[in-house]
Parts: C-alpha cells; sequence; structure tokens
C-alpha cells in the first residue's frame, strides 16, 4: 500500500507543478487553488508511504519521477522543446530511480 500512496503522491506533484504554471504567477486564482490542493495532498500521501519506506529513498522517488514526468509534460503539454541532453537527462533520472529501488531497500 505505500508504494501506491508514493504513486499517487507523484501524480498529485505533478498536477499541482501543473496547475502551478497555469496559475500564471498565482494570478488565476482556480489554477492556484488546485496547486495548493495537489501540493497538500501530495505531501499528505508522501507522510502516509514515509511510515513503511526510507526517507532518502522516498524523497528522491518522489523528486526524480516528478522531475521526469512533468518535463514530459512540459514537452507534450505546454509544447517546450525536446532536444537530445532532456531525453538523455530523463533517462538518467529513471536509471536513478531504478537504481534506488535496485538498492537492497526491504519495506
Amino acid at each position: 500500500m505505500h508504494w501506491i500512496y508514493l504513486s499517487f503522491a507523484i501524480v498529485l506533484e505533478v498536477a499541482g507543478t501543473t496547475s502551478m504554471k497555469l496559475s500564471e504567477g498565482l494570478t488565476r486564482p482556480l489554477p492556484s487553488a488546485m496547486m495548493v490542493f495537489f501540493y497538500i495532498a501530495s505531501f499528505a500521501l508522501m507522510a502516509l508511504a514515509l511510515k513503511r519506506l526510507e526517507i532518502g529513498m522516498t524523497y528522491a522517488i518522489w523528486a526524480g519521477v516528478g522531475t521526469a514526468l512533468i518535463a514530459i509534460v512540459g514537452v507534450l503539454y505546454f509544447k517546450e522543446p525536446m532536444n537530445l541532453v532532456k531525453v538523455v537527462s530523463i533517462l538518467l533520472i529513471i536509471a536513478g530511480v531504478i537504481g534506488l529501488n535496485l538498492s537492497g531497500t526491504k519495506a
């Protein structure tokens, strides 16, 4: 269950960051409110995940996967440019997350 909490925490963090972009510097009330909601919900779920998972690994996965996903959202939804450096960087983040999961952590 703790991995499910972490997975949803990541999705909500990405939704929060996307809402932050859509808020246009907190000038649009609905996306601004959504950003606050998504971040609070994300942290709450991450807190539940931390009951069973190591803090360093959990935060690294949350931040790393969230960063990779938001980069993909930026390219697909906000039409940000994609180049080889971005692709390689995202792959390195994914490799790091896999490495953390293979590090022998028991949960």
